[in-house]
């Protein structure tokens, strides 16, 4: 059996056209109605040569003859060919909604990229609540389309620096210590007078327990000791990081909680799990846990940060994004999620401004 693929063309709208178009049939039509392989090749603005030779290709390729009559002379379609260009018509009459309506959402979409006043931030981030927030209002305020795809924060720094995006979200404490896990895992991806970080938001950070929090779970401390089951982040998230920070604070190693192997992909997982009962605990952010109507114990606050090349900052989407993240409608969206709250949104800052673990004495970075 043949497989049937589909392929678009960007081109000036055509009147009269074929919902959608296939050569082979084109061709077919074409000496259906004229009667011969040169008169068909007249009527397509096509040579007689690569007439022949296309319909000589298909007829190996799908194993049957397509025409009957010597070169040069009369031809019609043979049986195969005629049953092939009733499929056609049955499939286009059949599909006519669904193929103008696919038309029609392929139309609008690349509309979008002919638009000179809409653009496009293409965006790796660690998972954020404020970042899906910010999306929406980006593309409702300010014709910015935010092009966000949720991985790891190391990830995303990585994607960064091979050119894979514009810009980085990835997450610390608010004041990280020097010689802290944070600094050996984010200081070699990020090098001053390279590098800018925007400020966006300040959030809080916690253990996602169920209703009323049963355990009385305070701290991990309180996890570890009382056997809670605990489901974690992968590796490579910043919450990850952040977690194995907090355990060496509290001079507890990765097997003192029950459950660090098994992980999840965000916060809204994390949350699900406890809300499921699948586990007794998680860090997270406060909105994962509201959002799935759990108790939250916060623990740290952390800023998030957009990170991109300083080169980028004059690119007008990335001018576009710091207008919008200055701005006092987008400063009160992000204050009606829990947990979080404006720090410094839309500023660009230097690597040693907001991250301790770079000092000059020679002019700022």
């Amino acid at each position: 059996m043949q497989q049937i693929e589909l392929s678009y063309a960007i081109a000036p709208r055509r009147s009269g056209r074929t919902l959608i178009r296939n050569p082979l049939m084109e061709l077919l039509h074409a000496v259906r109605e004229h009667g011969s392989i040169s008169a068909a090749a007249r009527a397509l603005g096509l040579s007689y040569r690569h007439v022949w030779g296309e319909l000589k290709r298909w007829e190996q390729a799908l194993g049957h003859p397509l025409v009957s009559g010597e070169q040069g002379r009369s031809a019609q379609l043979s049986e195969f060919g005629d049953k092939l260009l009733w499929a056609e018509r049955q499939a286009q009459a059949r599909l006519a909604p669904q193929i103008e309506a696919l038309h029609a959402d392929l139309e609008r979409a690349f509309a979008m990229a002919f638009d000179d006043g809409l653009h496009v931030l293409s965006l790796h981030a660690s998972h954020d609540d404020a970042l899906v927030l910010l999306r929406a209002h980006a593309a409702e305020r300010a014709r910015l389309q935010l092009d966000i795809r949720f991985t790891g924060s190391l990830d995303a720094i990585s994607a960064l620096n091979q050119g894979r995006c514009v810009m980085a979200g990835f997450h610390t404490l608010e004041r990280p210590p020097a010689g802290s896990l944070a600094q050996r895992t984010y200081k070699p991806l990020l090098k001053p007078g390279l590098h800018k970080l925007i400020g966006f938001a300040r959030r809080t950070q916690g253990l996602i327990v169920a209703p009323g929090n049963p355990l009385g779970l305070r701290s991990l401390g309180d996890v570890a000791r009382r056997r809670a089951r605990y489901v974690n982040r992968a590796l490579g998230t910043g919450t990850r990081v952040l977690l194995d920070e907090l355990l060496g604070q509290e001079g507890l190693g990765p097997d003192a909680l029950e459950g660090h192997a098994r992980d999840e992909p965000s916060h809204t997982a994390v949350a699900h799990a406890v809300a499921s009962g699948q586990a007794d605990a998680g860090l997270g952010i406060e909105s994962a846990a509201r959002a799935a109507r759990l108790d939250f114990v916060p623990l740290v606050d952390e800023r998030y940060h957009l990170a991109c090349l300083k080169s980028a900052l004059d690119q007008p989407a990335v001018e576009a994004l710091l207008a919008l993240l200055r701005s006092a409608a987008w400063q009160h969206q992000l204050g009606t999620l829990a947990g979080y709250e404006s720090a410094g949104s839309g500023e660009v800052q230097s690597l040693s401004a907001l991250l301790p673990w770079w000092r000059f004495k020679g002019p700022k970075q």
